[in-house]
């Protein structure tokens, strides 16, 4: 199922979401900058677990606040984005409020940090480290939600990132959960040892439970 709203929405959009898409844009005609306007409410996407949602606008606080599993792209958002997130993808291609990825322990955020100040005064590092994208295939599927999200919303902000995609792409900062980042590496260690499906999961939390014990223990 598809919802697309062409206006605004209060709190709470996508709550509990568990599947589909929703696609979000200001109403045909608007004069305002939708990157630099509130077209979503506080809260959005809190405790949902599946589904795709595109934004053509900011975000109010607490975005993505539990979010497990939905995918998401969106042109701004408000202070404390990504809260206790653990799974899913968001996608911000403008700058956050503070206390971005506080409690934060799965998942991953891509941060399009023009201004430079995202990890020194915008996000909170107590459980994520921040990286930049080196891989070209995790590249191409950063750049591929963003054209459809220009696709879907007749985004400006979308079209003009793609239009020097090699320019922004460097001012991409990845954002990804310590030990989340250490349980993937443990599966695919796992899995390169002959391991599939939940014996590599169960292997890989296995080894960062002894990881994690050896460092308490010291």
């Amino acid at each position: 199922m598809t919802l697309e709203l062409e206006g605004d929405t209060n709190d709470y959009l996508g709550k509990g979401l568990s599947g589909g898409r929703i696609i979000l844009y200001p109403p045909v005609g608007s004069t305002f900058k939708a990157e630099d306007n509130i077209i979503a409410g506080n809260v959005a996407l809190y405790g949902a677990t599946r589904g795709e949602v595109f934004i053509r606008g900011m975000a109010g606080e607490r975005f993505g606040v539990r979010n497990s599993g939905v995918d998401a792209v969106v042109e701004s958002v408000g202070d404390h984005g990504c809260e206790y997130m653990t799974g899913g993808r968001v996608i911000v291609i403008g700058p956050t409020g503070r206390n971005f990825a506080a409690g934060m322990s799965g998942g991953v955020a891509y941060i399009l940090d023009e201004v430079g100040d995202f990890a020194s005064k915008r996000c909170n590092k107590a459980m994520v480290g921040l990286e930049k994208i080196e891989d070209p295939a995790e590249a191409a599927v950063l750049q591929d939600f963003i054209r459809r999200h220009a696709e879907l919303t007749d985004s400006p902000r979308a079209r003009e990132v793609l239009a020097d995609w090699d320019t922004a792409l460097k001012k991409f900062v990845k954002v990804m959960p310590k030990d989340y980042k250490r349980v993937l590496e443990a599966i695919a260690e796992a899995q390169a040892d002959g391991l599939t499906g939940e014996e590599a999961v169960n292997a890989a939390f296995e080894a960062n439970s002894r990881d994690k014990s050896r460092v308490g223990g010291n």
